[in-house]
């Protein structure tokens, strides 16, 4: 197997073996960049000596004994929201286009203390705000599986650097299912975690009662990997909550037997493309036929969770985005009268379109006038919400539903709409609203040849269940049985022998 198909558990391991050194795994990875990059742009700042510095250091204390766990050595991309010492940190924005912070965000600190080496920063939707990783100020990202759709948003860098073999697995951030619909989109894993379960030290603000951090990979076990590696509590972080259930990799056991799994009518409704409808419908009955106890369910209020969410979210950045204000760091125009109109300028220049968008719209909710209409009135429907999944999951293990409502759009579709932009968040908003763990894990492709992903969801801090259930699908996708040949890994590259199983098996994917 060559080195850039390896997932990352593969190559700690073949490093920890001796069977592959850390520079030669850093190369690999930066000659696969160099091949692909011009026309995926994943990267926003790519650090190809810091990269190989660091390769060396860590091979030296991997021989040393002092380095032994599964990431040591194994290259990683991290999202530009993160803040990385010494490191360009941009959040895609013309507004921190030099910003450099003297401090690493905890989940990198974290990596960094496994092992890690870090290529660089991926692309990301301006401040996390979008879907597709065009609001960029940087340029648009390409989808590995086809270059005129989208990744998804906002971090559809990281989910396409794994996609395309130019990182061994990434970090992103997801506020609204930023993690989890690129992930859809681009055929890898992605986990959300429970709120508080990862420090968001480090992490720049969009929407903070929301926002979290979470590993995107090419495998449930790198998921599992990672998470343990990034789940610490953090002092710095007063929403981290100290949890010693952090030994994730346990739970890579494949069995569903008597597991209550949850289908809510309601993800299955008008709007849902009719090929992700059956993909995701596929998987259920494939854990149904392993063991587990699959039924539907109403689990109401999905209407009520877009309006929610972009009334608290909005709100939220538009507190958060008044710190860029062109006078500590960051862009400041040239031409100005005054202070209020350096402000002014700087802001209005420095922010793109969407940004601009939502901080208009958090201002007006929080307005004198709209605050008990608005935001009052989204933070009761945020509780109601909760309640409803609290409910559910006194009668269910895991919920299993869509993570969007269709494959990656293409490039330029959803920019043209942002009303529609805003409603293929759908099925993912609501967890991010109640602070729950959720998974997406590749289920099939459409007719295009388009990734489609599946998402598990759990109750506050079961990640465990989640991963068991997704590693069993996993097994089940990857072909446990004699007859079937298919790689538990889908890439891109590989994307011929990506065959599926279950009731559509069979079918003509092109």
């Amino acid at each position: 197997m060559k080195i850039i198909d390896m997932t990352a558990v593969e190559l700690g391991t073949a490093i920890q073996n001796r069977e592959v050194g850390v520079q030669e795994a850093v190369s690999a990875a930066l000659e696969r960049i160099e091949e692909k990059e011009a026309l995926y742009h994943c990267y926003v700042t790519l650090d190809q000596e810091g990269a190989l510095g660091q390769a060396r250091e860590v091979q030296k204390r991997i021989d040393a004994g002092e380095l032994t766990g599964a990431l040591a050595g194994v290259p990683v991309a991290i999202k530009d929201n993160l803040c990385t010492e010494g490191m360009l940190t941009t959040c895609s924005s013309r507004i921190l286009y030099n910003f450099v912070p003297t401090y690493s965000a905890q989940a990198v600190v974290n990596l960094q203390r496994a092992g890690a080496v870090i290529l660089g920063k991926t692309n990301m939707d301006e401040f996390a705000m979008g879907s597709t990783t065009e609001t960029s100020a940087f340029g648009v990202t390409r989808n590995p599986w086809d270059p005129e759709h989208v990744p998804g948003g906002s971090s559809g860098g990281s989910a396409a650097a794994v996609a395309a073999g130019e990182c061994f697995y990434a970090l992103g951030s997801d506020t609204g299912g930023s993690i989890r619909q690129p992930a859809s989109f681009c055929g890898v894993v992605g986990l959300k975690p429970t709120y508080g379960r990862v420090s968001r030290y480090g992490l720049i603000a969009y929407g903070s009662s929301l926002d979290q951090i979470g590993p995107l990979c090419k495998d449930v076990r790198d998921c599992a990997t990672v998470l343990e590696a990034i789940s610490t509590h953090d002092p710095k972080d007063s929403t981290s909550v100290p949890r010693t259930d952090t030994d994730f990799t346990s739970a890579l056991v494949e069995d569903v037997t008597g597991m209550r799994i949850g289908i809510p009518r309601d993800y299955f409704g008008e709007g849902l493309d009719p090929q992700v409808r059956e993909a995701v419908l596929k998987v259920a009955y494939a854990l149904k036929e392993r063991g587990a106890l699959v039924e539907e369910f109403d689990l109401s209020l999905v209407e009520y969770a877009i309006p929610a969410y972009y009334t608290i979210a909005t709100a939220e950045a538009s507190s958060n985005l008044e710190r860029f204000d062109g006078i500590k760091y960051g862009y400041r125009t040239q031409e100005y009268e005054g202070l209020h109109n350096m402000y002014k300028k700087s802001r209005s220049e420095g922010f793109g379109p969407e940004v601009r968008r939502r901080i208009m719209l958090g201002s007006f909710v929080l307005s004198s006038g709209y605050y008990d209409a608005y935001y009052l009135k989204a933070l009761r429907v945020k509780a109601l919400i909760k309640r409803a999944f609290d409910a559910a999951f006194e009668k269910y293990d895991v919920i299993l539903g869509p993570v969007a409502p269709t494959t990656a759009p293409r490039l330029g579709e959803s920019l043209s709409d942002p009303i529609r932009m805003y409603l293929g968040d759908i099925y993912t908003i609501a967890v991010n609203l109640a602070g729950l763990p959720a998974l997406s894990i590749p289920c099939g492709r459409d007719l295009k040849g388009l990734p489609i992903g599946v998402q598990l969801i759990g109750d506050c801090f079961r990640e465990k269940k989640l991963i068991q259930t997704a590693y069993t699908w996993e097994k089940i996708r990857g072909g446990s049985s004699p007859d079937e040949d298919t790689p538990t890994v889908c890439s891109p590259a590989r994307k011929d022998e990506c065959r599926d199983v279950g009731p559509a098996a069979g079918k003509e994917e092109r």
